[in-house]
């Protein structure tokens, strides 16, 4: 694509985002933001746990156009993915996917919806380890709780 196509494009997933909204029985509820511009992304993550891969994965947020349109293609990328792959991806990889050279002056707005997918794989690792270890279910109203609390910390109203 070249520069305007590309601008076109990210204008068009901050207006029309694909996978916006509240995940039902997310697995994990990650609210994750940008203090020096106001971004903030909260992602919604349901994981196959028989493949441990990402079984849906949407976002709800509010923000500059970049930040609210990388979580938009982010979430269309991981769709059905390895948490593996997930963990090991490269902030580069989105930088790319949006195109470098438009968003190279915000990284922290490019890759504010990546940064907190990561933090949601981390957290569902961590549940299922205590799950492991007998300390309960790993998710049980977990997410409906930081659900609650994210759309609180935001502004938004349950």
């Amino acid at each position: 694509m070249n520069r305007q196509e590309t601008v076109d494009f990210l204008i068009e997933r901050s207006h029309s985002p694909l996978h916006r909204g509240r995940l039902d029985a997310a697995d994990v509820v990650m609210p994750g933001g940008n203090p020096s511009c106001g971004d903030v992304v909260t992602i919604y993550l349901r994981v196959n746990r028989e493949r441990d891969t990402v079984d849906a994965v949407s976002f709800e947020g509010d923000g500059c156009t970049i930040s609210q349109a990388a979580a938009s293609v982010l979430a269309e990328m991981v769709q059905g993915s390895p948490l593996a792959g997930i963990e090991a991806m490269d902030y580069n990889e989105m930088t790319d996917a949006l195109g470098r050279e438009i968003v190279r002056s915000r990284p922290r707005c490019a890759t504010l919806a990546l940064s907190t997918l990561k933090a949601a794989v981390k957290r569902y690792r961590q549940a299922q380890t205590r799950e492991r270890s007998g300390e309960g279910p790993a998710t049980e109203g977990t997410a409906a709780r930081a659900a609650d609390e994210a759309a609180e910390s935001s502004g938004q109203r349950v």
